[in-house]
């Protein structure tokens, strides 16, 4: 079974780092508080797993104003949305090796 694991990106290991990649996947871009609604989380737990995806270069970071309110908003980087396509493709993997 080791085997079969060792593709997997550890980075999307956590199912908010999962979650998060997968709205932007779907989504040019999403604003914090609309992945935080989505993915039901606090305010750390989503900074923190950003911050996480940043550093590895998953996730683009854009801050700005809308008027005087401050909004920032993250969209899957090119090499973020090869790496979790060839996670999505090692989970099909795995899943069509085990017995029915």
């Amino acid at each position: 079974m080791k085997k079969l694991l060792i593709n997997f990106n550890k980075a999307f290991e956590s199912r908010v780092r999962l979650g998060i990649m997968s709205v932007l996947m779907v989504n040019e871009s999403a604003d914090f508080n609309t992945l935080k609604e989505l993915l039901n989380l606090s305010d750390g737990n989503l900074a923190s797993h950003i911050k996480a995806l940043e550093e590895v270069n998953y996730i683009t970071v854009d801050k700005q104003f809308i008027g005087k309110k401050p909004n920032t908003t993250y969209s899957a980087s090119r090499e973020g949305k090869k790496a979790f396509l060839a996670h999505l493709k090692e989970l099909e993997t795995l899943i069509r090796k085990q017995p029915r």
